[in-house]
Parts: structure tokens; C-alpha cells; sequence
């Protein structure tokens, strides 16, 4: 048999995922920070790219879309492709793909865009000054640096002050220490006394309470500095288990106190702070902004708008390249048009990414109506296959959508996976129910339990059951848990101890 090379001619169909449509596939999955973050990024490596900087109407007179000024004709704007009822022509490769699972998409960047500063003059009026009193208020000490300052107060001797100042590092968001006295003692080549000794001076620091190993010893060192640490409440601190689990006849016996003088100790305890570090360094948190907004018209019927707070605007300068291209070198014009076709693509993408939004939240929104007017109660089960067969898409173009989007309803603020929820059976072949929908129910359940009178698992499934919901005592038991609901037993306890 010889061997030589010949020439074969086959014939197959491939996909090839170019930079720009995996891009495109990642535009879909990014939250409305993660867009403007990209933005911002194309805005400085593109020339041709810019932000639409509408100016912006004094407070109260802000005009309505059809009162704004024209743009040129040969300038792009992606607020005014988002409005459109169809795609353009050359819209590129569809971002809804099955090949798109192969690729595993990632973020672009936390930083949200940086704000923008007009005008290069100073102005004798604060008339236009949006600015609160709390923007001018001097930048707060974190926790660190108020202990660090304490520290330096009550120690002359400088290995003191290392042993303060190793302790103040330790320290976790709670306030308690993480590393043993011991081995930081063996660390530091000093005897575990001398630690101690510098733990037990801090533990007094403002907050109170800081550097302890446990709760125990947190709550004790709070109580020392009311001079309220007696035996009696002392033996209590060592029994917090009981004190959880309300048995407060043995915690009366092994106290040696009455009824009464243990329903002061336990108050005296509740207006301890557990956890004294938490709320020093505590930033406020962070508002969801929403992606889309909905409401009501006169007729029953919604509407849902993209918010135009988190919708990028750009704009493609095809005037500046006409104007120079001509005159360009080779090199600079293949630059240019590079730039030209990233700068389009980018609006077609953000163009297909709000469309795409748009048309899964409002058949998200169709099929979950009688939430929306009823409640929690009549959520549907849904899956993404539902709404995927509903738009004519691709489950994982659903999923990426749906991630990381909010939709502000009258019933407040939602993600838009909250609204898929798996189905669990109805009795005798009934309806099926949403899983949020039997969690909302074994809450209001429980809720509505007399102290005399408290429902078991068992007698919650029975409750259930009549109600046409076919479920099983462990899957109650599993969304009781998840809800942080105690069980029947300490549930008796705790209602009979606030009674």
C-alpha cells in the first residue's frame, strides 16, 4: 500500500463565535452598572464614540421626550433605536444562539460611571446646588482608628501598644477576636498573661464589649461596665442555650431567682449589643435601581418602559469620520474604520439588548398577572422554557436576560427570576401551585397561630392539603426552615414566654 498526499474536498457548516458576538452574548447577562461600566470603557479607546450629553432641565422642568431638540440625521442614538418597533437591517448576528451556552460570560466592572463637571466658572448663588448638608459633613473615623486612638491613651509601655495594635487587626465585622490568646501570645513571644491582660483592659474600649471570644463573654463584659454582672447573672450568661430554647423554669432553679427577677435579667440582656462592631463601620446600603418601570393604565391594562436612569445613551460621530477619513493614511483609515464598525456595533447591541429585555419582561408580566393585582398568593408556576417558548428564544438567552434585572411594580421592586418558581402539584389532580405562593401560605399559617393553638408540620401539611396543595411533611419542614421559622416546640415556648 503506498502512501502519498492527495487533495480532499468536504463540505460542513460551522459557527464561529466572532469577539463581537460573544461581546454581544455578555451585553445581555450585564446589570445595568456592569453596561455602564463597558460604556464608559469604549468611550475612551473610540474616537467616534460619544456620550449623549442632553442637558438637563432645571428641577420640575424637565421636558417631555417629543419637546426635545432634534439630532443631525447622520448621528445615531440609541434611545431613539430602543423606541423602535423593529430591528435595523443590519443588525448583526442574532444574540439568541443554542452555541451561546459554550461561552461563560463574566463582568466588566463594578465601578459605576463617574459623574461629570460643566462649566469652568463659579457661580455667588446656590440656587442650582442640588447638594444636602450631609455631602459637606466631615469623612467618619472607622472603627480601627477610634480604637487605635483609645489605644494610644491607655498604654505608655510600646509592647503593650503592639499587643493592642495586633489584637485591633484580629478583630472580625462583629467584633470578636479570631485567633486564640494563646497562639497570638506564642506568635509574639510573650507570655499569654501579659495578652489577657491588654484583652481585658480593650474589652472595655468603646464600643464595649470588643475582643471577646465568644457571646458569652461579650454580653459579660457589657453588663460589668453597668456593674450588673452578679452571680445570678453570671450563671445566666453561662446558660444561653437554655435561655434560646426558653426553659426558664430550670434557668429560675439554677439562678436561684423567681418568674419575675428572670424576665428583668432576660430584658437586661435584650438591650445588649451582641455584636458590638457591626454597625460602626456599617456603609447605607445600596438602593436597587431598576432596570424597568410598570404601571397601571385607566383601562387595567400595564405598561413597562426601560428606566432611562440606567440606559446607556452613545452616539455615533459619523460626521467627524467623513471629515477625516478622506485625508487619513492607510493606517489611520483602517484605524478609523475599525473604530467606526466597533462604535456601530456596540448601539446595534445595546439597541437588540433592550429590545430583547423589554419583550421577556412583559410576557414575564403576562403570565404573572394575577400576582401583580392579587398578591403573593397567586403567583403561577414558571419556568424559563414558559417564557422561551412564549418569545420565540433560547432558554440560556432567557436566563441571561432575566440575571441581574429589576422591574419596579406597584407591589415593590422585584428581580425577574422571582417571578419563575417551581410547581407543586394540586390534590386529586388540581392546579398546580408556585412554590413561593405555599411558602407565603405556611407563613401566614404561623403567623396566625394562637399561643394555645400552635400547627405542627404535620397539621400544617393537613391545612394545606385542604386547600387543594398535594405536599409532603419534609418539604414543609424545608421551606419553614428557610423562611428562619422555629419549629412547633420552640415556637410554644416563645409565644408562651411573650405572653
Amino acid at each position: 500500500m503506498a502512501i502519498a498526499p492527495r487533495l480532499d474536498l468536504r463540505q460542513s457548516q460551522t459557527l464561529v463565535m466572532t469577539p463581537q458576538l460573544r461581546q454581544a452574548i455578555k451585553l445581555l447577562q450585564f446589570s445595568n452598572i456592569e453596561v455602564n461600566a463597558f460604556v464608559e470603557e469604549e468611550l475612551e479607546r473610540n474616537p467616534l464614540l460619544e456620550r449623549d450629553e442632553v442637558p438637563e432641565p432645571p428641577v420640575g422642568e424637565r421636558a417631555a421626550l417629543d419637546q426635545l431638540e432634534p439630532r443631525a440625521a447622520n448621528i445615531v442614538d440609541t434611545a431613539d433605536a430602543v423606541r423602535a418597533d423593529t430591528l435595523p437591517t443590519d443588525a448583526g448576528s442574532p444574540l439568541d444562539a443554542v452555541h451561546a451556552e459554550e461561552y461563560d460570560p463574566g463582568g466588566a466592572g463594578d465601578g459605576a460611571p463617574s459623574g461629570r463637571i460643566e462649566g469652568s466658572g463659579g457661580s455667588h448663588s446656590f440656587d442650582g446646588d442640588d447638594r444636602g448638608i450631609d455631602d459637606f459633613a466631615g469623612e467618619s473615623r472607622s472603627l480601627r482608628d477610634h480604637l487605635g486612638e483609645q489605644l494610644r491613651l491607655n498604654f505608655a509601655d510600646h509592647v503593650d501598644q503592639m499587643v493592642g495594635a495586633h489584637l485591633i487587626a484580629l478583630l472580625c465585622p462583629a467584633g470578636r477576636l479570631t485567633a486564640d490568646p494563646a497562639a497570638i501570645a506564642k506568635a509574639m513571644g510573650l507570655p499569654l498573661e501579659r495578652v489577657e491582660a491588654v484583652r481585658s483592659r480593650m474589652m472595655r474600649f468603646d464600643p464595649v464589649g470588643l475582643f471577646a471570644r465568644d457571646l458569652r463573654e461579650c454580653l459579660a463584659a457589657q453588663l460589668a461596665e453597668r456593674n450588673r454582672l452578679d452571680p445570678a447573672m453570671q450563671t445566666l450568661l453561662d446558660n444561653l442555650e437554655l435561655l434560646a430554647k426558653r426553659e426558664n423554669r430550670r434557668l429560675m432553679a439554677l439562678c436561684g431567682v423567681d418568674a419575675e427577677d428572670l424576665t428583668d435579667m432576660i430584658a437586661e440582656i435584650r438591650a445588649l449589643d451582641p455584636k458590638p462592631a457591626a454597625t460602626w463601620d456599617s456603609t447605607p446600603p445600596q438602593l436597587v435601581v431598576p432596570d424597568l418601570l410598570m404601571r397601571q393604565l385607566p383601562d387595567g391594562s400595564w405598561i413597562i418602559e426601560l428606566n432611562p436612569e440606567t440606559m446607556p445613551r452613545v452616539l455615533v460621530n459619523e460626521r467627524f469620520y467623513a471629515k477625516i477619513a478622506p485625508a487619513a493614511k492607510k493606517e489611520e483609515k483602517v484605524f478609523l474604520t475599525e473604530r467606526l464598525a466597533n462604535a456601530n456595533w456596540l448601539v446595534r447591541s445595546l439597541q437588540q439588548r433592550a429590545q430583547t429585555i423589554l419583550k421577556v419582561a412583559a410576557e414575564i408580566i403576562r403570565q404573572q398577572d394575577g400576582f401583580l393585582r392579587l398578591g403573593v398568593a397567586h403567583l403561577r408556576p414558571l419556568i424559563l422554557r414558559d417564557i422561551a417558548e412564549a418569545v420565540e428564544l433560547h432558554e440560556s438567552t432567557v436566563s441571561r436576560v432575566t440575571a441581574n434585572k429589576y422591574i419596579a411594580t406597584a407591589r415593590g421592586t422585584f428581580e425577574l427570576k422571582y417571578f419563575f418558581t417551581t410547581a407543586i402539584h394540586g390534590t386529586n389532580g388540581g392546579d398546580s401551585h408556585s412554590a413561593e405562593a405555599v411558602r407565603h401560605r405556611i407563613r401566614g399559617l404561623i403567623d396566625s397561630e394562637a399561643p394555645a393553638d400552635i400547627l405542627s408540620d404535620d397539621a400544617i401539611v393537613a391545612e394545606l392539603r385542604k386547600e387543594g396543595v398535594e405536599i409532603a411533611r419534609r418539604t414543609v419542614a424545608k421551606y419553614r426552615e428557610a423562611l428562619r421559622i422555629p419549629n412547633s416546640v420552640q415556637r410554644r415556648r416563645d409565644k408562651m414566654a411573650a405572653a
